[in-house]
């Protein structure tokens, strides 16, 4: 004889299950801005940094986001490997990693930070977790060998670990004395919506990607 589930049983675990993919599909999709002084807001009042305003350009576009803001004022790459693990938790489903900006300032071998953005790469790679990688740009006065030697380091690390890159962080910002703090070298308000603008696109494609919209 077959055993007959109350109705009123069913709907309930009917709404149950509703009720659990329901949660599931509210989760924000988790970002991680993961940096130095240039991601962390150096010189900017409270909600002005770029992963906060990024978060808020997403969100106006529709998209369920939140970015962790992992910025260390002057951080470099070796100081970003040895708090990679702590600072990018598990559920995180992109990170930004934006680093090698301070190692250029202190003329440290390029070959040092394509050493330890490799190792965050593929430890991130481990992780399965996509990146965005913000590339920099040496100072011309390092000259010609060490800047290409430097600029070298980000396509060919986006191209060996097959992630995303966005050329240069500060595009339209650098040695625009409009969009930068009197120091001449980090983005002010103005600075940090320009590259919010001009990254959103990358961003929103990554989003789609690995939210399966694409």
């Amino acid at each position: 004889m077959a055993f007959k589930f109350p109705v009123r049983f069913a709907f309930a675990a009917a709404l149950a299950v509703l009720s659990i993919s329901a949660a599931a599909k509210a989760e924000p999709y988790k970002i991680v801005g993961f940096g130095d002084s240039l991601m962390a807001g150096y010189g900017l009042d409270a909600g002005q940094s770029f992963p906060e305003k990024l978060e808020k350009a997403l969100r106006e576009k529709g998209h369920d986001v939140v970015i962790a803001k992992a910025g260390v004022s002057g951080d470099t790459t070796s100081g970003g490997l040895s708090r990679l693990d702590w600072s990018v938790p598990d559920g995180t489903q992109l990170v930004i990693l934006e680093l090698g900006a301070n190692d250029m300032l202190r003329a440290i071998g390029p070959d040092i930070t394509e050493k330890n953005l490799d190792a965050m790469l593929a430890r991130l790679a481990e992780r399965n977790i996509p990146v965005l990688l913000a590339g920099m740009r040496a100072a011309p006065n390092l000259g010609p060998d060490y800047q290409s030697a430097f600029d070298a380091i980000y396509p060919r690390l986006a191209d060996k670990y097959g992630v995303a890159l966005y050329p240069f962080f500060l595009d339209g910002v650098a040695a625009d004395r409009a969009f930068l703090l009197d120091d001449g070298m980090h983005p002010n308000a103005q600075g940090i919506d320009r590259m919010v603008e001009r990254m959103l696109p990358a961003v929103e494609k990554l989003i789609a990607a690995g939210s399966g919209d694409s």
